[in-house]
Parts: structure tokens; sequence; C-alpha cells
């Protein structure tokens, strides 16, 4: 289905499917809540103030939210939707192999009376990928503007989405005290430098996981068995982060222990 006549007004988000050239209705919406999401208070902010730029109509910035892995930046986006939603947000979510199609998915949705959040989770392009170069012209156009009502919001475990090699920075060059980078360099930059607003995420200490935890398990009592369960499972799969968390309450909820 065309983005021209989906119902977006009983619909908040649609994934783009290629086999179908068109868009899916998502049916189940992750239902987490802004509140849902701790120790991640300034990216919360950061998002939330373009966001509400955005949908006011006022200058806003695409943005890069990047950073270790299960720190929540996915899940601050599906959080962002359930948020804003009623505000006249809408997202199209589209996986990296399709971006391809991404000008003419916008040039379907620019005269829509709603504003748009595209949707890039875990975005990273390898040597030989072309995907990008669509993508750099959604967000900062070409001969024409981009449209007013379109941000790109896109999630990546590398700053700057593409992969960088020892060997670029060793064809980099000194000239008059003053260092040129390579060619393959400024174009690895050159697509994260679009995104105007870049959020870093990283690794929990144990004491911001435990906050994580603890609001998993509002009603347990014994705090430090509970802490030391969640602990031990950090340990045992090496990382603190959101990730984790839900996954121990995965494990432990209904554990009479923690009731």
């Amino acid at each position: 289905m065309s983005a021209t006549s989906f119902d977006w007004q009983n619909t908040p988000a649609a994934l783009w499917r290629r086999h179908r050239s068109g868009l899916r209705a998502i049916r189940r919406l992750d239902p987490i809540g802004w509140d849902d999401l701790t120790g991640i208070d300034s990216q919360k902010a950061a998002l939330e103030r373009n966001t509400e730029r955005f949908l006011n109509k006022q200058p806003s910035n695409n943005v890069l939210l990047w950073g270790s892995r299960g720190t929540g930046k996915s899940s601050l986006i599906k959080a962002l939707l359930n948020r804003y939603q009623n505000q006249g947000l809408r997202m199209i979510e589209v996986d990296k192999d399709d971006l391809v199609n991404l000008p003419e998915i916008v040039d379907d949705i620019c005269d829509l009376p709603f504003r748009f959040v595209i949707f890039c989770d875990d975005l990273s392009f390898d040597v030989g990928e072309s995907g990008y170069k669509a993508l750099k012209s959604v967000l900062e156009g070409s001969l024409e503007l981009p449209p007013e009502n379109v941000r790109v919001y896109a999630t990546s475990n590398r700053r700057h989405l593409m992969p960088e090699f020892m060997s670029d920075n060793l064809k980099s060059e000194v000239r008059d005290g003053e260092l040129h980078p390579a060619e393959a360099i400024e174009e690895q930059v050159s697509l994260a430098d679009r995104f105007g607003l870049q959020l870093s995420f990283y690794p929990f200490s144990q004491d911001v996981y435990l906050q994580a935890v603890d609001a998993l398990f509002p009603a347990v009592a014994d705090r430090e068995q509970l802490h030391l369960e969640a602990v031990r499972f950090a340990t045992r799969k090496g990382v603190r982060n959101g990730r984790s968390a839900q996954q121990f309450y995965r494990q432990f909820a209904g554990d009479p222990r923690f009731i």
C-alpha cells in the first residue's frame, strides 16, 4: 500500500516491505512508556526537545542515537512514538537494505498533514554498500530541499555509521602543520555529520543498572537479595545495560523471592 492511500489517521506506524513495494501497518506496537526508561535522562531530554520542536513546526534536526548495545536506543524511539502519536507524530520503519526506496517513500508523505519520523534501526554500512547515498539526499536534500514534515531518527552501534580502517588513517596527510584527512575518512564522517543531533549511549554503571532493575520490580521488599541476583545475572552476561535488566525481569518475574 502506498503512503498516500494509507490510513494515517488511525495508524501511528508502518513498516516498509520491499517484496510488496509498499507499507504494512504495525499491528502490535511495543507499549513501552517514556517513564519506563531509566539511566538515560539527558538523552531523553534532548530527544524530547527536538521532537517537540519538530511537531510544533520549529527548526529541528535529524537524530543519530549511537553507542553501546542494549542501552535503550531503540526503546527510546518506541517510547517516543507512544508519547507523541496523539500529537500527530507518525513513524515509518525502513530497513537499511531498503534505503534505496527512501526518496520515493518521502515523496509520498511530504504533503500529508502529519509529522513523520523515518526510523532506521541498527544502521551501519559495509564497504561497497550504496544505500547511504539515498539517505544523504533525504537528510539534506539535493536540488530540492528535504521535506519539512519528515525527519530521520537512526540508531547505530557505530558513531560514523561506516567501517573505519587503520589504513584509511595512514593515508591522511599533514600539510603546513594542518591535518588533512584521507578521502575515505571524509566519506565516513560526512554521513554522520548530516545528523544534526547525535546522542551517545554508554554501558550502565552498576548503580544505574540496579535502578533499572528496581523500576521493573517496584513491589519487592528484599532489595538486597534482588540486587544480588541482578548483579550475578549481569556478570554472567558480561554487560550491564537496560537490555540485561529487561532479560533479568523476564527470567525472575514471579519468583517467590521477588513478589
